[in-house]
């Protein structure tokens, strides 16, 4: 026991042992006390002071423990020596013996198991090794490098010309028609001229044609990426940057905004801001740290994207009624374009309100029968490309512009343009922008991915898709594009349509390069209010996330609680914070969870080897005397005061609180023996019949006083700590003498943790109630073993392979105890000594002093 610790012949116990040191009480063995262990067909624990009963589930039958360790084969004891045979040469489950079964083995500790099976090391390499293999090279591992980084190598040698190619080749027409108008609609979510949408619809897919790994991915604009290049670039690029004044030959000149300079540099700030974007995943992938997409969970992203599709409808609502608004960025953004927009509703242009209306009604509607009856429809109907059409056509015959001062396209760049070179000195104002950006774009990307790899059985790497997207957007940055991903709706139609592989991406790319070359010029007379119609007829799949959150309420309400939380935030604070708030919010949660874990005291089921809470179901019992507490968590320095309150609160009292009014009593005893008011004889502690004392009640059957004057060097008493003392001193009542912690679901300790479980041990063993360990994983183990954990009082063979383990031993350490009551302890009290108390270690007592003076020193330490 450590230093300052009441020792076994002072403090006693609620049901400990004798005078025997903790080393005595802990060390086990095997080998030195076999013990049947049987699973299913278990009889019980056993009453202490007999023998566990170790019988089958069959009536009748019963099984003796081996006498020795070497008799104890794992083997399973089954009631029917010939199974019956199910029809397909299985085991039937039906039968009994899947419903029973009995293992006999002795009860192990760490120590004994060890020492019977030896553990086996494990090569570890140093970082010499691991460098040394990382860096050689040969043809195999050349060979497989490259297809890794360039994943084309691996499926086009592969491809099915006859079998894929006409599917590829309808998927890539259809989805090409899909992406062209989608990439003029979406780049008006980022704040640049509609014809730079065809440009980013093109340009990604040729690069990640070469490095993706997805095969169904239609890579391009998404809307929610669109709309935060947009926010970042109005906020970098407003319209007040570009006032300009013109004079008309009076004494007034007209303010105006010079919207070709305006545009070529909002041009600029988005592809430069793509470019950056590429950089940053492209680093990520590099570094193998594609995991960083699962710190944002599914609820996160569902509140997120639908944040975002709000912040889309909105952004396109003011376009649909032709009505000029500020450009609001940042937090309460989306309410100030609200009021802004109810303020001018009455400058509504009809035509362009009729024209949005139309193709928000006839696209839904479309896109609920190609859903409805996608298995008799074998190619979806298309109806952005016919509404557009048909709406370009209208313009063009009516002439919306002039007569109706409609909003139209009006102009579209024709072919390509040179590549232009980045704004570099603009990175340090979009690093925080582009981060955010750079990993949204890639979880949306990777989930769709995900789930059509899952449906199709092959797989995608997250590392390399970070790559193949650094790339892409690198690549299309330097030719005025915007940031691209994929879009869920595009996707759908690539794979619906009968895409295999990214063979039709790369047709849907020719298709779209057509349009850039050819169609620019048709697409001119557009109302921008169809674009902005076909944006949000596509929202309502996102809009429709909302029904997950009952769903998740049900299931869990803290994910439920993540989803609004990340939504709510994200449309009042903006996308990029919103998105921030969200995921420091669900790390939060994480957090909580583990320093507020859940715990439960435990009993075992009669006849099983099973241990559940008593709480939470019938006929569970606890052993006598013994305490068993299951932690739900890691054990850290952020919970370790958690754990501490979660084990006072589950043995019913505070260790600490308990030695400390023992010290207190004891203290009391040895003032009132100086007194003379307190006498020791062998029974017990009786008051002296002449002296008056309150503080405790006298003996109701003294010794005879002849006995009390017989010359004694010492007398032996006994203290039983859980009855009523003869001071009034309210000492707690310990009812256990064990205490197993099962650690099964502790996953790793820190320092913090070791040296608390320590002091916790010492804790408990100084009021002697012993601690055990159970169901400790190897790893854990071993950390305790770095820490230093283990001292002269804490050792080895406290830790058991599983709580029945530990329970059997101790059940077994009972009945070895003598026979007197085990929460008496014997302290020696001298009548005579006089002196005042010091308080000392027993190793500090020097071999001068006499057997009154160590007596004394013991009642005190």
């Amino acid at each position: 026991m450590g230093k300052g610790t009441p020792r076994g012949k002072v403090s006693g116990r609620g049901g400990g042992g004798g005078g025997e040191t903790a080393r005595q009480r802990c060390a086990l063995g095997a080998a030195r006390s076999p013990r049947a262990f049987l699973f299913g067909g278990v009889k019980g624990v056993g009453k202490e002071g007999e023998a566990p009963a170790l019988r089958s589930g069959a009536k009748g039958r019963s099984l003796c423990p081996p006498a020795s360790l070497s008799s104890f084969p794992l083997t399973p004891h089954l009631p029917f020596s010939s199974p019956r045979m199910a029809a397909s040469g299985r085991l039937d489950p039906e039968l009994p013996e899947y419903r029973n079964y009995v293992v006999s083995r002795p009860v192990y500790s760490e120590l004994s198991f060890l020492e019977q099976y030896e553990r086996q090391l494990r090569e570890r390499r140093t970082v010499r090794d691991k460098l040394a293999k990382c860096c050689s090279c040969s043809r195999k591992r050349t060979v497989r490098l490259l297809k890794s980084f360039f994943p084309i190598l691996e499926w086009l040698p592969k491809y099915r010309v006859k079998e894929w190619l006409l599917s590829d080749t309808i998927s890539g027409i259809s989805t090409g028609f899909v992406a062209t108008l989608q990439g003029m609609a979406y780049a008006l979510l980022a704040a640049i001229p509609v014809g730079y949408g065809l440009y980013s619809a093109f340009f990604p897919i040729l690069t990640y044609f070469i490095f993706g790994t997805s095969r169904h991915l239609s890579i391009g604009p998404f809307p929610v990426v669109s709309l935060m290049v947009g926010s970042f670039v109005l906020s970098m690029a407003p319209d007040e940057h570009f006032i300009i004044m013109n004079s008309n030959g009076t004494e007034h000149n007209v303010t105006g905004i010079d919207f070709a300079a305006r545009d070529a540099q909002r041009v600029l700030i988005a592809s430069t801001l793509t470019v950056l974007v590429g950089i940053i995943q492209l680093v990520l992938g590099g570094l193998q740290i594609g995991f960083i997409v699962r710190y944002l969970a599914d609820p996160l992203v569902g509140g997120f994207t639908t944040a975002a599709a709000f912040q889309v409808l909105v952004s396109q609502v003011k376009i649909v009624l032709n009505i000029s608004t500020k450009n609001y960025n940042g937090v309460l953004s989306i309410i100030y374009t609200l009021v802004e927009i109810f303020e001018n509703i009455g400058s509504t242009n009809i035509a362009d309100l009729v024209a949005g209306l139309l193709t928000i009604i006839i696209c839904m509607v479309v896109k609920e029968i190609n859903d409805r009856f996608k298995h008799k429809i074998p190619v979806p109907i298309p109806i952005e490309v016919i509404v557009t059409i048909v709406a370009t056509a209208i313009s063009y015959g009516v002439d919306l512009e002039k007569k109706y001062n409609a909003g139209i396209v009006k102009s579209i760049p024709r072919g390509f343009l040179p590549p232009a070179v980045p704004s570099v000195n603009l990175f340090s104002q979009m690093a925080t922008a582009s981060f955010s950006i750079a990993v949204v774009a890639y979880a949306i990307a990777v989930s769709v991915g995900k789930v059509y790899a899952t449906k199709y059985d092959y797989t995608i790497d997250g590392n390399q898709e970070f790559i193949a997207f650094g790339i892409s957007n690198i690549f299309s940055g330097f030719f005025s594009c915007f940031v691209a991903t994929t879009a869920l709706s595009r996707t759908a139609v690539q794979e619906s349509t009968g895409g295999k592989t990214q063979v039709a991406g790369l047709i849907s790319a020719l298709i779209v390069m057509v349009a850039i070359l050819a169609l620019g010029k048709l697409l001119e007379p557009l109302q921008k209010s169809v674009l902005a119609a076909v944006v949000i007829a596509n929202l309502k799949g996102m809009f429709m996330q909302i029904s997950d959150v009952p769903r998740l309420w049900r299931q869990n309400k803290i994910d439920a609680i993540i989803w609004v939380f990340t939504c709510i935030t994200s449309i009042i604070l903006g996308l990029d914070l919103g998105l921030l708030c969200g995921l420091l919010f669900g790390l939060l949660t994480v957090v909580l969870r583990v320093q507020f874990p859940s715990w439960n005291d435990l009993g075992n089921v009669p006849g099983t080897d099973l241990y559940k809470s008593p709480k939470d179901y019938k006929n569970v019992d606890e052993p006598e005397g013994v305490k068993i507490v299951s932690f739900h968590s890691p054990i850290f320095y952020g919970n370790i005061d958690g754990f501490k309150k979660c084990l006072k609160s589950t043995v019913g009292f505070d260790a600490v609180r308990v030695y400390n009014k023992r010290l207190k009593a004891l203290r009391k005893i040895q003032k009132l023996v100086k007194k003379g008011q307190l006498r020791a004889t062998k029974n017990g502690i009786v008051s002296d019949a002449c002296a008056i004392n309150q503080g405790f009640e006298p003996d109701e059957d003294p010794e005879d006083p002849e006995d009390l004057d017989i010359p004694t060097k010492e007398v032996e008493i006994r203290v039983d700590w859980n009855s009523e003392l003869p001071v009034k001193v309210n000492v707690p009542k310990v009812p256990i003498h064990s205490l197993i912690l099962d650690f099964g679901a502790v996953s790793f300790l820190d320092i913090v943790a070791v040296k608390s479980l320590r002091m916790i041990v010492k804790e408990f063993q100084r009021i002697d109630v012993n601690v055990y360990f159970a169901s400790l994983k190897d790893h854990v183990i071993a950390k305790l073993e770095q820490c230093g954990f283990y001292e002269d009082n804490i050792i080895k063979d406290m830790f058991f392979l599983t709580v029945h383990d530990a329970v059997l031993y101790i059940q077994s350490q009972m009945k070895t105890q003598t026979a007197e009551d085990p929460i008496l302890e014997k302290i020696h009290l001298i009548q005579e000594y006089k002196d005042p108390l010091e308080l000392m270690d027993r190793e500090m007592i020097e071999d001068g002093l006499d057997v009154q003076d160590e007596a004394m020193r013991k009642l005190a330490s």
